[in-house]
């Protein structure tokens, strides 16, 4: 699948993995910054953003499609961020073929299954009856009933669009993302230990990365660095410069 992807900036490639739900679009502010140091790529998974939609989604073919992107784009020992869904991605590329990635950065998510949880979210998103809604301000009033959360509300929003005849529709594709919900929690597809400098960012107000975790983290990942931020899940939104620092002091050693 050829993924879309943003480019910026000149040096060693970075590559860059939103999370569910997200986009691109939701690290353009860091990526100007990284771009300063490296070349970065900020990409879009399938189902997301401005990339295809398929009726199929799991990690498998996540990491296919990342391994792809690489290939296609001539890639070599790229520095890889993956946030929540695209750090396990990340995680199970860099599991899978060691080789191809130099250093891995791998933001509030831990290599294991998670029970399903965004079946709230899910239900909020599929209750906006598109295209009948004409502002976002209506599709908000109606979120809200299932996701309280206005920062959250605010950003699952940013997947509407609007098309050629002026109404709205997803970015995502909604129904294969309700479809395999339970694939977004699934643990790491495959066995190996990834033997390179490893960064691990997580949120102190988040439970994505538990202290019971640590040890499989130090058993896939043996060359790891820990650090916990004064975050929630969103660690790289809700503090921009603590996290862009983090990475760039891994990325010098």
């Amino acid at each position: 699948m050829k993924l879309f992807f943003r480019q910026a900036g000149q040096g060693q490639p970075l590559i860059i993995l939103h999370g569910l739900f997200g986009s691109s679009d939701n690290w353009f502010s860091l990526s100007k910054i990284f771009a300063e140091k490296f070349t970065v790529y900020t990409v879009d998974q399938r189902n997301h953003g401005q990339s295809p939609h398929s009726d199929d989604f799991n990690y498998r073919l996540l990491t296919e499609d990342l391994e792809e992107f690489l290939n296609e784009h001539s890639i070599v020992n790229p520095l890889v961020i993956g946030h929540s869904m695209g750090g396990k991605t990340a995680m199970n590329l860099a599991i899978k073929n060691p080789k191809l990635i130099e250093k891995l950065i791998v933001v509030d998510i831990a290599p294991k299954a998670y029970p399903v949880h965004h079946d709230r979210i899910l239900d909020g998103l599929m209750a906006i009856p598109l295209p009948a809604v004409s502002t976002r301000t209506e599709a908000d009033r109606i979120l809200m009933e299932y996701v309280p959360e206005i920062d959250v509300r605010q950003f699952l929003l940013k997947n509407l669009s609007r098309n050629v005849q002026g109404q709205f529709e997803w970015k995502i594709n909604l129904t294969a993302l309700n479809d395999h919900i339970e694939e977004i929690g699934a643990g790491m597809q495959y066995t190996g230990v990834y033997n390179k400098p490893t960064l691990f960012v997580n949120g102190s107000k988040s439970n994505y990365i538990l202290p019971s975790d640590n040890q499989l983290i130090v058993d896939l990942f043996p060359l790891v660095s820990l650090q916990t931020l004064d975050t929630g899940h969103w660690v790289q939104a809700e503090k921009p410069a603590e996290f862009t620092q983090t990475v760039l002091n891994f990325l010098r050693h």
